[in-house]
């Protein structure tokens, strides 16, 4: 099953990239830059903004990532009988938000590493990254504005309501993130790690099955209906992310040594812990979290307690929950067709997956 999910997102790369590079260029010329930032009354300055937008979020599109967001998007498109063909641009918009997301993180986090290579920041400076990350948040709405003619107005209305709402929640349930590192929030719950990730990180996997319905012509019970699942998909891939980090193996690795730690990050792996761990653990993994450590020591001591105390192995099992209801949920719902087959597959492989 893995193998078949990543030999469908190994298929669909190479039209996500040269969509993304259809929204997003690598090397911006004079006809690329009117058709992003309009005909200058002035003269633009093309090596610069080169300099500072291409480079710096090419850089990091060009590390990797496994592209799922837009993939689901496209899933979704086939699903619903959509010409996909036309639709290919709009599977940029996920992709390039996502990376900006982890640009602006890195800052907010003082991040070192990135997939394997030192974060933007480390690279361009920490302005060019605050600046490409924003960017990128915003250079995708080019697909719709490109495209505008293409659609009725309803359906374009109800695209740029979805890209706003989405938005403002992404920024919602960073912001959670980032209070909750700081260590001065006690007893955060399970519910409530729930919800910020479900706008942290389920936002962008809702955007594309949202955006993927509505331009496919689908209506708006079914743009609610795959948003769930797509959201559930969204929440256990941070699980499954946070698992994975808190584990042996090249995941960790590339992300950066106990980066979780470092940040004081409240995972549902780390809520689990100081709610089920004996006391003395808890105290100590307390103190290194909120000490932001980079001690390889205090760090494996810490991982030790999350994974002694069964918190792991929770998580693992929490996420497989949530993706079964939301399928259950779902699947009576969706069109009888190979693609069905396909997503179905898709949600097993977010949860066990160990890349």
């Amino acid at each position: 099953m893995k193998e078949d999910i990543m030999a469908f997102l190994g298929k669909k790369r190479e039209t996500i990239d040269a969509a993304i590079k259809r929204v997003c260029p690598e090397r911006y010329d004079q006809a690329h830059a009117e058709q992003a930032f309009g005909t200058p009354r002035f003269e633009y300055d093309l090596e610069s903004l080169n300099r500072t937008l291409a480079e710096p979020a090419w850089d990091l599109l060009n590390r990797g990532g496994k592209r799922w967001r837009p993939a689901l998007f496209l899933l979704i498109t086939e699903l619903l009988g959509a010409d996909t063909k036309k639709l290919e641009e709009f599977a940029a918009i996920p992709e390039l938000i996502h990376n900006g997301t982890l640009m602006i993180d890195d800052c907010e986090d003082m991040g070192e590493m990135r997939r394997g290579k030192p974060c933007t920041h480390k690279l361009f400076g920490q302005d060019v990254a605050i600046n490409t990350g924003n960017f990128m948040y915003y250079i995708p709405l080019l697909a719709l504005l490109k495209n505008k003619g293409t659609f009725d107005d309803r359906t374009m209305v109800r695209a740029y309501e979805a890209y706003t709402e989405e938005m403002i929640k992404l920024s919602a349930g960073q912001g959670l993130d980032i209070w909750w590192h700081k260590g001065v929030t006690e007893g955060v719950t399970e519910g409530q790690y729930l919800q910020m990730c479900a706008y942290k990180t389920g936002t962008l996997a809702r955007l594309s099955a949202r955006l993927a319905v509505i331009l496919s012509g689908g209506s708006v019970d079914m743009e609610t209906v795959l948003g769930r699942l797509a959201e559930s998909l969204g929440v256990a891939f941070q699980i499954q992310d946070d698992v994975l980090s808190a584990s042996p193996g090249d995941f960790a690795k590339d992300k950066g040594f106990g980066d979780d730690i470092t940040e004081g990050k409240r995972s549902l792996i780390v809520i689990h812990a100081l709610s089920n761990a004996p006391e003395p653990d808890r105290r100590e993994l307390l103190d290194v979290l909120n000490r932001h450590t980079r001690d390889p020591k205090h760090i494996t001591r810490a991982l030790g307690i999350l994974n002694k105390s069964g918190s792991v192995d929770y998580a693992k099992q929490l996420a497989v929950r949530l993706v079964k209801d939301a399928w259950d949920e779902t699947e009576p719902r969706l069109p009888d067709n190979p693609s069905k087959n396909t997503l179905e597959s898709f949600t097993r492989f977010v949860i066990e997956r160990n890349i």
